[in-house]
This record gives structure tokens, C-alpha cells and sequence, in this order.
């Protein structure tokens, strides 16, 4: 009983990393919904997905361009 809050998160992160993910995601998915609908809600999760997927590239050493130029020949 003399865990702290500390303690307690990080035994959720390494033992239900995943299980914390997918309620975070849901929550926040189920948010956007709300405030805003489910078509604009879309939108910003798919310009999410997009800006994710660019900076791990560029993280990875490439361009921008590079990534445009692999998908759209």
C-alpha cells in the first residue's frame, strides 16, 4: 500500500503498454468525435497518421521529397 502514483504508472508501462495505448488512443479518438464529428475527426486522425509516417522517415535519414518521390513515381 506505500506505492506511489510514480510507481504505479510505471508498472502499468512495462507490464500493459498495450492495453495503455489502446485506452488513451480510445480516449482520445472518442474525444474527437464528440468535439468534433466523425468526418472532421477522420481528418485529423488521418493528417496525424500522415505527419507520423513523414517524420519517422525523415528521422530515418531521408527527405520529404524522398518520400514523395518512393510513393508517387
Amino acid at each position: 500500500m506505500g506505492r506511489n502514483i510514480y510507481e504505479i504508472f510505471q508498472y502499468l508501462l512495462d507490464n500493459h503498454r498495450g492495453k495503455l495505448l489502446g485506452l488513451a488512443l480510445g480516449l482520445l479518438i472518442g474525444l474527437l468525435i464528440i468535439s468534433f464529428g466523425f468526418w472532421k475527426s477522420l481528418l485529423v486522425v488521418l493528417c496525424v497518421v500522415i505527419g507520423y509516417f513523414l517524420g519517422k522517415h525523415i528521422d530515418e535519414g531521408g527527405g520529404p521529397g524522398d518520400w514523395w518521390e518512393r510513393y508517387f513515381r
